[in-house]
Order: C-alpha cells, then structure tokens, then sequence
C-alpha cells in the first residue's frame, strides 16, 4: 500500500477544476473515486517498478546467501556459531536439525540475532 496517498493527491488537484463546474457533490465525489481508483491500478505498478529498480540489501540483509563455515555444532539444544565479518552469530537451522562443525553452509534468513543456516549440497 506505499504511495498509495499520491495518487488521491493527483486526484484532488484534478478535482480542484471539477469542483468550479455545476456539479452536484455526489457526482464529484464518484468523479475522484474513479479517477483515484484508474491512476491507482494503471499507473502503481509502473511506480513501484522504477521505484525498487536499483534496490540493494543492506545491513544483515546483505548477509542472506553468504557461505559461512559452522564453528560449533548445532544440536536441537543447542545453537551453533559462525563469524560474519570479524562478528559471532548464533546459528540455527530451520527446523532445528543437527550440524556438525566445520561444516559449510548457506545463511537463509536471519531471526533476531540468530542466522538461519542450511548446509551446502
């Protein structure tokens, strides 16, 4: 729903020249509704298109599909650790399956403090 507030100001600055016509207020109103309603469907996917064009992961974002090599073993007990970048993250599976150490593996998401890891194949 981002931006959607745009498109209802297009619409109002429309409405500003339709508002000096005599036209009853019902009308005017389905007048913005429409107008609204056609710039929102045809124009919003455009907008977000070029918007999220050059879009980059940033923060720990940028850490999912990294290969890390597990330091400490992931038990269902027990997290594991890896180092990213000179840090110590706590380490899990998804479905809190065991890893043994030194096994490489491919962050997937990341929870809180903890990267969500998966082995490599």
């Amino acid at each position: 729903m981002a931006l959607t507030t745009i498109w209802f100001a297009l619409s109002a600055v429309v409405m500003i020249f339709v508002s000096l016509l005599p036209i009853p207020f019902v009308w005017q109103l389905l007048i913005f509704v429409l107008i609204a309603t056609v710039l929102l469907i045809f124009t919003r996917p455009f907008a977000i298109k070029k918007l999220n064009a050059g879009k980059k992961p940033t923060n720990s974002d940028a850490l999912i599909g990294r290969s890390v090599r597990l330091e400490q073993e992931i038990t269902p007990l027990k997290k594991g650790t890896v180092t990213i970048n000179g840090i110590k993250w706590n380490a899990n599976t998804a479905d809190c399956s065991p890893l043994a150490a030194d096994t490489l593996c491919t962050i997937t998401a990341i929870a809180g403090s903890t990267v969500i890891v998966e082995p490599q194949k």
